[in-house]
């Protein structure tokens, strides 16, 4: 009889190669993905006193393709990243990007004045801008307190 020495990371390997597999871009339909988990663009929040700077990720995209709305609470984003069409008379393509349409919904951490709203799209960048309302910026109350005597 052979004595086989047990090897607990060699079963983490295995574990880690089947899941692996599980997720791998050719064994899942591409349907899987049309469904519901589709690609929204990253965004980078800052808030300073006066306002709230918002940065989002959109290369590929004309500025013709999206709608922006941005109301006192929150920024609405859609649009469309369109295919390019190619003919190509030999060879196999592989594509990672994501065409389509998405939408966003980014909820803003304070109330701003949607009227005064600066925006600037450059090389696949959105950069806005969004002024605090007000009543945001002098949030500091006054507390008078009353000594019990």
């Amino acid at each position: 009889m052979t004595l086989i020495r047990w090897n607990p990371w060699q079963e983490f390997n295995t574990i880690q190669r089947k899941i692996n597999h599980l997720f791998d871009e050719d064994t899942l339909p591409t349907a899987f993905w049309d469904r519901g988990l589709s690609r929204v663009p990253a965004a980078e929040l800052k808030e300073t006193e006066d306002a709230i700077h918002l940065k989002l990720e959109l290369p590929g995209i004309e500025a013709k393709d999206l709608d922006l709305q941005v109301t006192e609470n929150a920024v609405y984003l859609s649009g469309e990243r369109k295919s390019e069409t190619k003919s190509e008379e030999k060879g196999v393509i592989k594509s990672e990007f994501h065409y389509g349409k998405f939408q966003r919904v980014i909820p803003l951490p304070a109330r701003i004045q949607n009227t005064n709203v600066t925006a600037d799209y450059k090389d696949g960048i959105l950069n806005l801008t969004l002024p605090k309302a007000e009543e945001e910026k002098n949030k500091v109350v006054k507390v008078n307190l009353a000594s019990s005597g």
